[in-house]
């Protein structure tokens, strides 16, 4: 059986985020998945990580948040909340993540989300990432909103390439050994429009709903984000003259 964790970033579960996310988790459990759900805000999930979390760290000691994680992940003592979280991705063989696009960027409960739950020593080490990660064979997907239009987030738009927006996010959990399929992603969500254009973008809405079940279907076909293998760099951990790129975040010198 499939199991499938759901994490939702926004603070209204009667958004149409809210609203999309629950029509991912009527589709996967159609389909015979195990589902799992974290709600983040409705959790109230700490998302500054600190030395807070971490009774037994030293006080007199400068806060490192990679050692703290280890030492925790080797003693036993990581936070319950964060425990927590580990189990569910950890048995997830599919992570769907919805949220809205904030200032070009995820809302910060989920980066904070994965600051404090993508734990080091736990969930990757010094040998375990990239192509060696944790989670190969699992996949994520990411269905995000964004209140520009398409135009405005593409390639050319005044509000910055979606896909460069979300590759932080995705080069994160492709650094645990994810397969990242490529985003689903709904333009044009805010509440500014009137009359006929709030009917238009209600209609089109409930037409994303309706479709989530064939989309969720549709996953094993769905085309994955591409990354450079370990391979691909050099002893320095820099790019190969002959090696593809394929992100301007990794690219050949001009």
């Amino acid at each position: 059986m499939t199991t499938t964790l759901i994490v939702l970033a926004h603070p209204d579960p009667g958004s149409f985020n809210g609203a999309w996310a629950e029509a991912s988790a009527r589709a996967c459990r159609k389909l015979g998945h195990e589902v799992l759900v974290s709600d983040l805000c409705a959790m109230g999930f700490d998302a500054v990580e600190g030395r807070r979390h971490f009774p037994t760290y030293a006080e007199d000691r400068a806060f490192d948040p990679l050692k703290a994680q280890e030492e925790a992940a080797g003693a036993g003592t990581i936070p319950a909340d964060v425990a927590a979280e580990i189990g569910k991705l950890t048995r997830a063989d599919l992570v769907i993540l919805h949220f809205p696009i904030w200032w070009f960027a995820p809302p910060a409960v989920l980066k904070g989300w994965f600051d404090r739950v993508l734990l080091h020593g736990r969930l990757h080490t010094v040998d375990q990432r990239f192509d060696t990660g944790m989670f190969r064979g699992k996949r994520a997907l990411f269905c995000v909103t964004t209140g520009a239009s398409a135009a405005e987030s593409g390639h050319d738009g005044k509000e910055g390439d979606i896909h460069l927006l979300l590759w932080p996010m995705a080069q994160t959990l492709r650094y645990l050994g994810f397969t990242v399929l490529q985003p689903e992603a709904v333009h044009g969500v805010h509440g500014y429009f009137e009359g006929v254009e709030e009917q238009a973008l209600r209609a089109r809405l409930g037409a994303v709903l309706d479709g989530q079940a064939d989309l969720i279907a549709g996953l094993e076909k769905r085309p994955e984000i591409a990354f450079n293998a370990d391979a691909d760099f050099d002893a320095d951990g820099r790019l190969k003259p002959d090696s593809p790129s394929h992100s301007p975040f990794i690219r050949h010198r001009p």
